[in-house]
């Protein structure tokens, strides 16, 4: 087994994985760069790295599988599926009010402009 975090591994995949931060934490440098320059291979990449750390298939450096997995998986899984249902809710609640831009009234010195 790894001597690298399950959990650090996955909250470096979920929230800085675009940047390869995930990545460099196992250790693996050259993968983190090119991550990095990439901004996450566009943004495929960084979801590819996130669903194998959540399946519990990612490995550091040597090909170790992290230790913690199995006591921490279910909650990653939750946490994951909330910050994207949050994302989902709020990104269609912003497209609504997108075409309806009267429903709450304006600030008056917003109106100016």
């Amino acid at each position: 087994m790894s001597d690298r975090s399950f959990i650090a591994t996955w909250m470096f995949a979920w929230l800085l994985g675009f940047l390869g931060v995930d990545r460099f934490y196992l250790g693996k440098i050259g993968t983190g760069i090119l991550k990095l320059l990439t901004v996450g291979g566009f943004g495929v990449w960084w979801l590819i790295d996130l669903i194998l750390t959540l399946a519990g298939v990612q490995r550091d450096k040597e090909g170790r599988l992290l230790p913690d997995f199995q006591e921490h998986k279910m909650i990653a899984w939750i946490i994951t599926a909330a910050g994207f249902g949050l994302w989902l809710f709020t990104a269609a609640i912003s497209r609504v009010m997108a075409y309806i831009p009267d429903v709450w009234p304006m600030m008056p010195w917003w109106q100016l402009q």
